[in-house]
C-alpha cells in the first residue's frame, strides 16, 4: 500500500483545530512529547513500517528544504 499523499480528510481544518487544542497550555517540551507519542501511536495503528519510513523521509525532506 503507497503512501496517500492526496487529501484525504473530510474536514481539515476541524482536525487541525483539534491537534491544537490538545497542545494548548503545553510547555514546549510537553508539546514535543505529545508530537512524539502521537507518531508512535498513528505508527502503530498503520502497521506498516514502510509507509512510516516514506512519510518520515517526505516529512524530514520538507524541513530541510525550508531550511
Amino acid at each position: 500500500m503507497p503512501l496517500k499523499r492526496e487529501p484525504n480528510l473530510k474536514d481539515p481544518d476541524s482536525l487541525y483545530a483539534a491537534i491544537l487544542d490538545a497542545h494548548a497550555d503545553l510547555s514546549e517540551s510537553e508539546s514535543v512529547a505529545l508530537n512524539a507519542r502521537l507518531v508512535l501511536l498513528l505508527a502503530n495503528h498503520i502497521g506498516e513500517e514502510a509507509i512510516v519510513r516514506e512519510a518520515l523521509a517526505l516529512a524530514r525532506q520538507s524541513i530541510d528544504e525550508a531550511a
